[in-house]
């Protein structure tokens, strides 16, 4: 059995952490820590999962922590996590980031972006990017895991066929990506409240949104070039599900969607967890509620010569929890969908 330490367990993603991890065949949860909770049975704080954990939250003892686990989930604000991932790095123990302090080949873009200083960069350049699909044979060996965030895992997923096989014209690129509240994380925040999101959509972080350099670095690196992105994010009212819509010119005029897609399906054809539509059918949000799947579809247009690709997941799953125990897996040589393989919740 894995033994396996959740640091931060009281957020969202740290919730869905234990219901996934809590049924996961391989997993022993060891252990799970919160300031807002110490001492107080997990069961009790969320009642969905009375007989799936007994646990009480611990206060972050760290080498109580790293004694009796192999591996660690740091689900925590980016800057928080540098004390934990360097600690149990020092003690030889992996550990799987969800915040972004460990998503950056170069900290230097970190800093600029997140506007604090990298406590650990020796460590940061050591690091992958978690994202199963495109990075797997680094992920097998590394020590220190930058799980991606949800927006660019969307994103990534949605265009590395046709980055990869040169189909698009880079400087063309123009994300629009919308997510629900959860997005947000479970901290109190004006923009969040009922009366303020509900019946309301709305765009923000226009050109500034923290995950452009993360997706930026990912494509480049998928298309061998540098790329620059228009990304706009939408908050909508609902709880879970990213949906992004992607448009990019084509550098060949000669092509139809049906061709397309047959780029993705082979893309894409041992990834049990991203799903190709059909053409003619768009994926919904719905389609992967509560589930480690993305599900993509797109469409040529010929008329503009542009390729329109829909790309959703459940954020707080494939963009995070989910997608981090996909890369537990990984690290110690289990298939990549045990404790996974769920279809969506419906409706």
């Amino acid at each position: 059995m894995i033994n396996v330490g959740i640091v931060g367990a009281t957020g969202y993603t740290g919730t869905e952490l234990v219901r996934f991890l809590s049924r996961h065949p391989q997993v022993r949860i060891a252990g799970v820590t919160s300031q807002s909770y110490v001492d107080q049975r997990y069961a009790d704080i969320f009642p969905n999962t009375e007989r799936f954990i007994d646990l009480a939250c611990e206060e972050q003892d760290l080498d109580k922590l790293l004694a009796k686990c192999d591996v660690i989930f740091t689900a925590l604000p980016h800057g928080v996590s540098m004390e934990v991932v360097g600690a149990a790095a020092a003690k030889g123990k992996k550990v799987i980031d969800l915040g972004a302090d460990y998503r950056f080949d170069d900290v230097r873009v970190y800093e600029e972006w997140y506007k604090i200083e990298h406590k650990t960069p020796e460590l940061a350049k050591k690091a992958v990017y978690g994202l199963p699909e495109i990075h797997r044979d680094e992920i097998k060996n590394s020590q220190v895991i930058g799980n991606p965030g949800c927006y660019p895992t969307s994103i990534i997923l949605g265009l590395a066929p046709l980055l990869k096989h040169g189909q698009v014209k880079v400087e063309t690129l123009i994300i629009d990506a919308k997510s629900g509240v959860s997005g947000g994380g479970r901290g109190l925040n004006l923009a969040f409240h009922y009366a303020e999101c509900n019946e309301n959509l709305k765009a923000y972080n226009i050109g500034v949104h923290r995950h452009t350099p993360e997706i930026e670095q990912e494509l480049s690196k998928l298309a061998r070039t540098d790329v620059r992105v228009s990304f706009t994010p939408h908050l909508i009212p609902m709880t879970r599900g990213i949906l992004s819509t992607i448009y990019a010119s084509l550098h060949n005029i000669d092509t139809d969607t049906e061709e397309l897609l047959n780029i993705y399906r082979d893309f894409y054809k041992d990834e049990f967890f991203v799903r190709i539509h059909p053409e003619g059918r768009y994926p919904q949000t719905k389609y992967v509620y509560g589930s480690n799947f993305c599900d993509i579809g797109l469409q040529y247009d010929p008329r503009t010569n542009r390729v329109i690709v829909v790309s959703v997941i459940d954020n707080l799953v494939k963009g995070a929890s989910g997608q981090a125990i996909q890369n537990m897996n990984i690290l110690f040589g289990l298939p990549e969908k045990t404790g996974l393989d769920y279809p969506a919740l419906w409706p």
